[in-house]
Protein backbone atom coordinates (compact mmCIF):
# COMPACT_ATOMS: atom_id res chain seq x y z
CA UNK A 1 0.00 0.00 0.00
CA UNK A 2 2.83 2.38 0.93
CA UNK A 3 4.61 1.65 -2.36
CA UNK A 4 1.38 2.32 -4.31
CA UNK A 5 0.99 5.65 -2.50
CA UNK A 6 4.59 6.57 -3.30
CA UNK A 7 4.12 5.65 -6.94
CA UNK A 8 0.95 7.75 -7.15
CA UNK A 9 2.75 10.69 -5.53
CA UNK A 10 5.61 10.46 -8.04
CA UNK A 11 3.14 10.36 -10.97
CA UNK A 12 1.37 13.46 -9.60
CA UNK A 13 4.70 15.27 -9.25
CA UNK A 14 5.57 14.34 -12.83
CA UNK A 15 2.26 15.83 -14.00
CA UNK A 16 3.01 19.07 -12.13
CA UNK A 17 6.49 19.13 -13.66
CA UNK A 18 4.96 18.86 -17.16
CA UNK A 19 2.40 21.57 -16.35
CA UNK A 20 4.85 24.03 -14.79
CA UNK A 21 7.72 23.50 -17.19
CA UNK A 22 11.45 22.89 -16.92
CA UNK A 23 12.00 25.79 -14.51
CA UNK A 24 10.14 23.80 -11.84
CA UNK A 25 12.29 20.66 -12.21
CA UNK A 26 14.68 21.27 -9.30
CA UNK A 27 11.96 22.16 -6.80
CA UNK A 28 9.77 19.21 -7.76
CA UNK A 29 12.67 16.76 -7.62
CA UNK A 30 13.49 18.08 -4.16
CA UNK A 31 9.92 17.26 -3.17
CA UNK A 32 10.13 13.76 -4.67
CA UNK A 33 13.61 13.20 -3.15
CA UNK A 34 14.67 11.45 -6.34
CA UNK A 35 15.21 12.29 -10.04
CA UNK A 36 12.01 12.08 -12.08
CA UNK A 37 12.07 9.62 -14.96
CA UNK A 38 9.99 10.43 -18.06
CA UNK A 39 8.95 8.23 -20.95
CA UNK A 40 9.78 9.23 -24.52
CA UNK A 41 6.16 10.29 -25.05
CA UNK A 42 6.17 12.42 -21.89
CA UNK A 43 9.37 14.15 -23.02
CA UNK A 44 7.78 14.83 -26.40
CA UNK A 45 4.70 16.21 -24.66
CA UNK A 46 6.91 18.45 -22.52
CA UNK A 47 8.64 19.83 -25.61
CA UNK A 48 5.33 20.42 -27.33
CA UNK A 49 3.97 22.35 -24.36
CA UNK A 50 7.23 24.26 -23.86
CA UNK A 51 7.12 25.43 -27.48
CA UNK A 52 3.83 27.18 -26.77
CA UNK A 53 4.00 28.08 -23.08
CA UNK A 54 7.74 28.17 -22.40
CA UNK A 55 9.66 31.34 -21.50
CA UNK A 56 11.17 33.45 -24.25
CA UNK A 57 14.44 35.36 -23.90
CA UNK A 58 12.45 38.55 -24.00
CA UNK A 59 8.96 39.50 -23.02
CA UNK A 60 8.53 37.15 -20.05
CA UNK A 61 9.08 37.46 -16.33
CA UNK A 62 9.41 34.97 -13.51
CA UNK A 63 9.43 31.20 -13.80
CA UNK A 64 7.04 28.62 -15.16
CA UNK A 65 5.42 28.68 -18.55
CA UNK A 66 5.17 32.28 -19.69
CA UNK A 67 3.81 33.88 -22.84
CA UNK A 68 6.24 34.69 -25.63
CA UNK A 69 6.21 37.39 -28.29
CA UNK A 70 6.60 37.46 -32.04
CA UNK A 71 6.37 34.93 -34.83
CA UNK A 72 7.26 31.35 -34.03
CA UNK A 73 10.38 29.50 -35.06
CA UNK A 74 10.25 26.55 -37.50
CA UNK A 75 10.24 23.92 -34.70
CA UNK A 76 6.84 25.16 -33.50
CA UNK A 77 5.23 23.52 -36.53
CA UNK A 78 6.59 20.13 -35.53
CA UNK A 79 5.46 20.49 -31.92
CA UNK A 80 1.99 21.62 -32.96
CA UNK A 81 1.80 18.58 -35.20
CA UNK A 82 2.81 16.31 -32.34
CA UNK A 83 -0.25 17.46 -30.39
CA UNK A 84 -2.48 15.16 -32.46
CA UNK A 85 -0.65 12.09 -31.18
CA UNK A 86 -0.36 13.28 -27.56
CA UNK A 87 -3.62 14.97 -26.55
CA UNK A 88 -7.38 14.63 -26.86
CA UNK A 89 -9.22 16.78 -29.47
CA UNK A 90 -10.57 19.26 -26.91
CA UNK A 91 -7.12 19.71 -25.37
CA UNK A 92 -5.57 20.19 -28.81
CA UNK A 93 -8.06 22.95 -29.61
CA UNK A 94 -7.18 24.80 -26.40
CA UNK A 95 -3.42 24.49 -26.98
CA UNK A 96 -3.67 25.54 -30.62
CA UNK A 97 -5.77 28.56 -29.67
CA UNK A 98 -3.11 29.47 -27.10
CA UNK A 99 -0.47 29.08 -29.81
CA UNK A 100 -2.33 31.60 -31.94
CA UNK A 101 -2.46 34.01 -28.99
CA UNK A 102 1.12 33.55 -27.77
CA UNK A 103 3.10 33.05 -30.97
CA UNK A 104 2.04 36.06 -33.00
CA UNK A 105 -0.58 34.28 -35.12
CA UNK A 106 -3.66 36.04 -33.69
CA UNK A 107 -2.82 39.29 -35.46
CA UNK A 108 -2.59 37.43 -38.77
CA UNK A 109 -5.94 35.73 -38.27
CA UNK A 110 -7.95 38.58 -36.81
CA UNK A 111 -6.37 41.29 -38.96
CA UNK A 112 -6.21 39.20 -42.14
CA UNK A 113 -5.25 42.18 -44.30
CA UNK A 114 -1.81 41.83 -42.68
CA UNK A 115 -1.25 38.71 -44.77
CA UNK A 116 -1.46 40.86 -47.89
CA UNK A 117 1.61 42.76 -46.70
CA UNK A 118 3.71 39.69 -45.85
CA UNK A 119 6.21 38.22 -48.28
CA UNK A 120 5.62 34.50 -48.97
CA UNK A 121 7.34 32.53 -46.20
CA UNK A 122 7.42 28.75 -46.00
CA UNK A 123 7.48 28.65 -42.16
CA UNK A 124 4.45 30.91 -41.84
CA UNK A 125 2.69 28.90 -44.55
CA UNK A 126 3.33 25.64 -42.67
CA UNK A 127 1.83 27.08 -39.49
CA UNK A 128 -1.20 28.48 -41.30
CA UNK A 129 -1.90 25.09 -42.87
CA UNK A 130 -1.49 23.33 -39.54
CA UNK A 131 -3.85 25.75 -37.79
CA UNK A 132 -6.29 26.11 -40.68
CA UNK A 133 -9.20 24.66 -38.69
CA UNK A 134 -8.83 27.54 -36.19
CA UNK A 135 -8.87 30.25 -38.86
CA UNK A 136 -11.92 32.56 -38.51
CA UNK A 137 -14.26 32.60 -41.51
CA UNK A 138 -13.43 36.18 -42.44
CA UNK A 139 -9.73 35.30 -42.70
CA UNK A 140 -10.01 32.04 -44.65
CA UNK A 141 -9.81 33.65 -48.10
CA UNK A 142 -6.76 35.68 -47.06
CA UNK A 143 -5.01 32.59 -45.74
CA UNK A 144 -5.77 30.66 -48.91
CA UNK A 145 -4.44 33.53 -51.03
CA UNK A 146 -1.27 33.64 -48.93
CA UNK A 147 -0.75 29.89 -49.49
CA UNK A 148 -1.30 30.49 -53.21
CA UNK A 149 1.51 33.08 -53.17
CA UNK A 150 3.85 30.50 -51.64
CA UNK A 151 2.88 27.95 -54.29
CA UNK A 152 3.50 30.50 -57.05
CA UNK A 153 6.89 31.38 -55.56
CA UNK A 154 7.95 27.71 -55.48
CA UNK A 155 6.63 27.24 -59.01
CA UNK A 156 8.65 30.24 -60.16
CA UNK A 157 11.80 28.76 -58.65
CA UNK A 158 11.59 25.15 -59.83
CA UNK A 159 8.75 24.50 -62.29
CA UNK A 160 10.48 25.25 -65.61
CA UNK A 161 13.73 23.52 -64.68
CA UNK A 162 11.84 20.52 -63.35
CA UNK A 163 9.86 20.10 -66.56
CA UNK A 164 13.01 20.44 -68.65
CA UNK A 165 14.78 17.91 -66.44
CA UNK A 166 11.99 15.38 -67.00
CA UNK A 167 12.08 16.08 -70.72
CA UNK A 168 15.85 15.63 -70.86
CA UNK A 169 15.61 12.35 -68.97
CA UNK A 170 12.84 10.82 -71.07
CA UNK A 171 13.72 11.89 -74.58
CA UNK A 172 17.08 12.36 -76.30
CA UNK A 173 15.79 13.14 -79.80
CA UNK A 174 13.82 16.40 -79.93
CA UNK A 175 15.45 19.72 -79.13
CA UNK A 176 14.45 23.10 -77.74
CA UNK A 177 15.84 26.64 -78.13
CA UNK A 178 15.06 27.32 -74.43
CA UNK A 179 18.34 27.20 -72.41
CA UNK A 180 18.58 24.85 -69.44
CA UNK A 181 21.74 23.19 -68.11
CA UNK A 182 19.67 20.16 -67.09
CA UNK A 183 18.42 19.68 -70.68
CA UNK A 184 21.65 20.48 -72.58
CA UNK A 185 22.52 17.96 -75.32
CA UNK A 186 26.30 18.00 -74.88
CA UNK A 187 27.10 15.59 -77.73
CA UNK A 188 25.15 17.48 -80.40
CA UNK A 189 26.36 20.86 -79.14
CA UNK A 190 30.00 19.74 -79.41
CA UNK A 191 29.55 17.96 -82.75
CA UNK A 192 27.87 20.90 -84.47
CA UNK A 193 30.38 23.43 -83.14
CA UNK A 194 33.63 21.61 -83.90
CA UNK A 195 34.31 24.14 -86.65
CA UNK A 196 34.60 26.79 -83.93
CA UNK A 197 37.46 25.09 -82.09
CA UNK A 198 40.19 27.63 -81.26
CA UNK A 199 43.57 25.93 -81.73
CA UNK A 200 45.52 28.74 -80.08
CA UNK A 201 43.60 28.65 -76.79
CA UNK A 202 42.53 25.00 -77.15
CA UNK A 203 38.90 25.72 -76.38
CA UNK A 204 35.59 25.15 -78.15
CA UNK A 205 33.57 28.34 -78.68
CA UNK A 206 29.99 27.25 -79.49
CA UNK A 207 27.86 29.49 -81.68
CA UNK A 208 24.69 27.60 -80.75
CA UNK A 209 23.60 25.29 -77.91
CA UNK A 210 21.10 22.46 -78.31
CA UNK A 211 18.56 21.46 -75.62
CA UNK A 212 16.10 18.57 -75.27
CA UNK A 213 12.41 19.46 -75.28
CA UNK A 214 9.51 17.23 -76.28
CA UNK A 215 8.86 13.94 -74.57
CA UNK A 216 7.23 10.86 -76.03
CA UNK A 217 3.74 10.51 -74.58
CA UNK A 218 4.05 6.73 -74.62
CA UNK A 219 6.96 6.53 -72.17
CA UNK A 220 4.89 4.70 -69.52
CA UNK A 221 7.06 6.08 -66.75
CA UNK A 222 5.55 6.30 -63.26
CA UNK A 223 6.52 8.59 -60.38
CA UNK A 224 5.10 8.09 -56.88
CA UNK A 225 5.44 10.66 -54.10
CA UNK A 226 4.68 9.12 -50.71
CA UNK A 227 4.57 12.06 -48.29
CA UNK A 228 4.75 11.88 -44.49
CA UNK A 229 2.41 14.54 -43.07
CA UNK A 230 3.60 14.34 -39.44
CA UNK A 231 4.34 17.57 -37.60
CA UNK A 232 8.07 17.64 -38.38
CA UNK A 233 7.43 17.63 -42.13
CA UNK A 234 5.63 20.98 -42.52
CA UNK A 235 7.97 22.57 -45.07
CA UNK A 236 8.67 19.25 -46.78
CA UNK A 237 4.94 18.69 -47.31
CA UNK A 238 4.58 22.03 -49.09
CA UNK A 239 7.55 21.52 -51.41
CA UNK A 240 6.65 17.88 -52.08
CA UNK A 241 3.04 18.71 -52.90
CA UNK A 242 4.01 21.45 -55.34
CA UNK A 243 6.60 19.15 -56.91
CA UNK A 244 3.96 16.44 -57.29
CA UNK A 245 1.52 18.83 -58.96
CA UNK A 246 4.19 19.95 -61.44
CA UNK A 247 4.91 16.34 -62.38
CA UNK A 248 1.20 15.48 -62.56
CA UNK A 249 0.75 18.23 -65.17
CA UNK A 250 3.12 16.40 -67.56
CA UNK A 251 1.51 13.86 -69.87
CA UNK A 252 4.78 11.95 -70.19
CA UNK A 253 4.52 10.75 -66.60
CA UNK A 254 1.93 8.89 -64.58
CA UNK A 255 2.17 10.60 -61.20
CA UNK A 256 0.66 9.49 -57.90
CA UNK A 257 0.63 11.69 -54.80
CA UNK A 258 -0.03 9.91 -51.51
CA UNK A 259 -0.01 11.46 -48.02
CA UNK A 260 -0.04 9.53 -44.77
CA UNK A 261 -0.03 9.64 -40.99
CA UNK A 262 -1.65 6.56 -39.47
CA UNK A 263 -4.10 6.62 -42.40
CA UNK A 264 -3.59 6.80 -46.17
CA UNK A 265 -4.78 9.77 -48.25
CA UNK A 266 -4.50 9.40 -52.02
CA UNK A 267 -4.34 13.00 -53.29
CA UNK A 268 -3.80 12.16 -56.97
CA UNK A 269 -7.29 13.23 -58.07
CA UNK A 270 -6.79 16.81 -56.82
CA UNK A 271 -3.22 17.23 -58.10
CA UNK A 272 -4.32 19.79 -60.70
CA UNK A 273 -4.67 22.40 -57.93
CA UNK A 274 -1.71 22.57 -55.51
CA UNK A 275 -3.54 24.91 -53.12
CA UNK A 276 -6.49 22.52 -52.91
CA UNK A 277 -4.10 19.63 -52.42
CA UNK A 278 -2.30 21.42 -49.58
CA UNK A 279 -5.62 22.16 -47.89
CA UNK A 280 -6.33 18.43 -47.99
CA UNK A 281 -3.17 17.72 -46.01
CA UNK A 282 -3.61 17.12 -42.25
CA UNK A 283 -0.27 18.05 -40.67
CA UNK A 284 0.58 16.29 -37.42
CA UNK A 285 -0.44 13.09 -35.70
CA UNK A 286 0.99 9.58 -35.64
CA UNK A 287 3.00 7.89 -38.36
CA UNK A 288 2.61 4.50 -40.03
CA UNK A 289 5.10 4.53 -42.90
CA UNK A 290 4.85 0.81 -43.52
CA UNK A 291 1.12 0.99 -44.20
CA UNK A 292 1.64 3.74 -46.76
CA UNK A 293 4.51 1.94 -48.50
CA UNK A 294 2.25 -1.12 -48.81
CA UNK A 295 -0.44 1.06 -50.42
CA UNK A 296 2.06 2.52 -52.89
CA UNK A 297 3.34 -0.94 -53.74
CA UNK A 298 -0.13 -1.80 -55.04
CA UNK A 299 0.05 1.19 -57.42
CA UNK A 300 3.12 -0.18 -59.20
CA UNK A 301 2.45 -1.99 -62.48
CA UNK A 302 5.97 -1.97 -63.96
CA UNK A 303 8.68 -1.78 -61.27
CA UNK A 304 11.49 -1.12 -63.75
CA UNK A 305 9.68 1.97 -65.03
CA UNK A 306 8.75 3.33 -61.58
CA UNK A 307 10.54 5.94 -59.49
CA UNK A 308 9.24 6.31 -55.94
CA UNK A 309 10.13 9.11 -53.53
CA UNK A 310 9.42 8.34 -49.87
CA UNK A 311 9.47 11.74 -48.12
CA UNK A 312 9.63 11.25 -44.36
CA UNK A 313 11.53 11.79 -41.11
CA UNK A 314 11.59 7.97 -40.70
CA UNK A 315 10.15 8.08 -37.17
CA UNK A 316 8.01 4.99 -37.63
CA UNK A 317 5.06 4.50 -35.30
CA UNK A 318 4.09 1.23 -36.98
CA UNK A 319 6.06 -1.95 -37.57
CA UNK A 320 9.71 -0.97 -38.16
CA UNK A 321 10.91 -4.44 -39.17
CA UNK A 322 8.08 -4.84 -41.67
CA UNK A 323 8.81 -1.38 -43.12
CA UNK A 324 12.45 -2.29 -43.70
CA UNK A 325 11.40 -5.56 -45.33
CA UNK A 326 8.95 -3.80 -47.67
CA UNK A 327 11.56 -1.22 -48.73
CA UNK A 328 14.09 -3.97 -49.39
CA UNK A 329 11.55 -5.89 -51.49
CA UNK A 330 10.69 -2.79 -53.52
CA UNK A 331 14.36 -2.21 -54.25
CA UNK A 332 14.86 -5.85 -55.29
CA UNK A 333 11.81 -5.73 -57.58
CA UNK A 334 13.45 -3.03 -59.69
CA UNK A 335 11.69 0.07 -58.35
CA UNK A 336 13.96 3.11 -58.28
CA UNK A 337 13.35 3.98 -54.61
CA UNK A 338 14.69 7.19 -53.02
CA UNK A 339 14.12 8.34 -49.42
CA UNK A 340 14.09 12.13 -49.04
CA UNK A 341 14.58 13.08 -45.40
CA UNK A 342 13.55 16.68 -45.96
CA UNK A 343 12.85 19.22 -48.67
CA UNK A 344 13.50 22.39 -46.76
CA UNK A 345 15.01 25.88 -46.82
CA UNK A 346 16.09 25.39 -43.21
CA UNK A 347 19.15 23.65 -41.72
CA UNK A 348 19.83 20.06 -40.76
CA UNK A 349 16.76 17.80 -41.11
CA UNK A 350 15.13 16.04 -38.18
CA UNK A 351 15.08 12.28 -38.77
CA UNK A 352 15.67 8.83 -37.28
CA UNK A 353 19.36 8.26 -37.98
CA UNK A 354 19.25 4.56 -37.08
CA UNK A 355 16.49 3.87 -39.62
CA UNK A 356 18.27 5.96 -42.25
CA UNK A 357 21.44 3.88 -41.83
CA UNK A 358 19.55 0.61 -42.17
CA UNK A 359 17.74 1.79 -45.30
CA UNK A 360 20.98 3.03 -46.85
CA UNK A 361 22.36 -0.46 -46.19
CA UNK A 362 19.87 -1.77 -48.80
CA UNK A 363 21.57 0.51 -51.37
CA UNK A 364 18.56 2.85 -51.21
CA UNK A 365 19.62 6.52 -51.42
CA UNK A 366 18.58 8.28 -48.21
CA UNK A 367 19.36 12.00 -47.86
CA UNK A 368 18.03 15.56 -47.66
CA UNK A 369 17.62 17.65 -50.80
CA UNK A 370 17.34 21.47 -50.99
CA UNK A 371 14.54 22.75 -53.27
CA UNK A 372 16.84 24.28 -55.89
CA UNK A 373 18.42 20.85 -56.46
CA UNK A 374 15.11 19.05 -57.13
CA UNK A 375 15.26 19.35 -60.95
CA UNK A 376 18.78 17.91 -61.03
CA UNK A 377 17.77 15.15 -58.60
CA UNK A 378 14.73 14.28 -60.70
CA UNK A 379 16.70 13.98 -63.94
CA UNK A 380 19.33 11.75 -62.33
CA UNK A 381 16.62 9.63 -60.68
CA UNK A 382 14.63 9.11 -63.89
CA UNK A 383 17.85 8.12 -65.67
CA UNK A 384 18.72 5.81 -62.74
CA UNK A 385 22.10 7.48 -62.34
CA UNK A 386 24.16 7.65 -59.17
CA UNK A 387 22.95 10.04 -56.46
CA UNK A 388 26.20 9.85 -54.50
CA UNK A 389 26.75 13.62 -54.77
CA UNK A 390 23.41 14.33 -53.06
CA UNK A 391 24.02 11.76 -50.33
CA UNK A 392 27.40 13.26 -49.42
CA UNK A 393 25.73 16.62 -48.79
CA UNK A 394 23.14 15.29 -46.31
Amino acid sequence: MVMQMEKKTIENLKRWRLILGEDSANKIEDMSRQPLSFTEEELLMDSALAAIYGNEKEGTEGSGRGAGNGMSNPQITRWLGDLRSLFEPMEIKIIQNDAIERKGMKQLFFEPEMLEQLEPDINTGSLLLLLKDQVPKRAKDNVREYIRKIVEEINRRISDDMKRAVTAALNRREHSPIPSAAALDYKMTIRRNLKNYNKEFKVLLPEKFYFYERVSRSSNRTVILDIDQSGSMGESVIYSSVMGCILASMNALKTYIVAFDTQIYDMTDISSDPVELLYGIQLGGGTDIEKSVKYCTDLIAEPNKTTMFLITDLYEGGNRARLLRRLSELKESGVNLIVLLAISDQGKPFYDEQMAEKIAGFDIPCFACPPEKLPELLELALNKKSLAGFEKNK
